[in-house]
């Protein structure tokens, strides 16, 4: 049934919330993962407009997913990542359409409705404007 999961993460500790929950269900499907950061900074965005070298936060993200990858690929998991640039939302669903993804599994921060309007959601903004499945986790709240 979902043959690949594409996992967009955002590099911080509510990326352990969908990972965590995603394990078993990969298992069970035997899944492959795709895991994606959007780094959606100034030099992200206008990186090849302006010849941008990579930032600091973008080689840290590289970084990041790389660990990640390596842990699930030690725990039997096939999995690669990816680092992309642009509108997260935007990024995350024409990745996932690209590459036949069966479910988009991310971490939500749970903000409310208001927060939501006025800072945005990445996860508000995925699951409009995709036909795709997505399943939202709820991370906890970190202060």
């Amino acid at each position: 049934m979902y043959n690949t999961i594409l996992i967009p993460l955002e590099n911080s500790c509510a990326d352990q919330a969908i990972l965590q929950h995603i394990r078993p269900l990969a298992k069970v499907h035997g899944s492959r993962l795709i895991l994606i950061h959007v780094a959606d900074g100034f030099v992200a965005r206008y990186q090849s407009q302006l010849n941008l070298q990579d930032s600091e936060e973008m080689n840290t993200d590289r970084d990041y997913l790389s660990r990640q990858c390596a842990e699930l690929s030690r725990e039997g998991f096939e999995v690669s990542a990816m680092l992309e640039q642009g509108d997260p939302a935007a990024r995350i669903v024409q990745i996932a359409e690209e590459k036949k993804c069966d479910l988009i599994a991310m971490s939500t921060h749970g903000h409310g409705i208001v927060k939501d309007v006025l800072l945005g959601s990445v996860a508000s903004g995925v699951r409009h404007r995709t036909a795709i499945p997505v399943l939202l986790v709820r991370a906890p709240h970190v202060d």
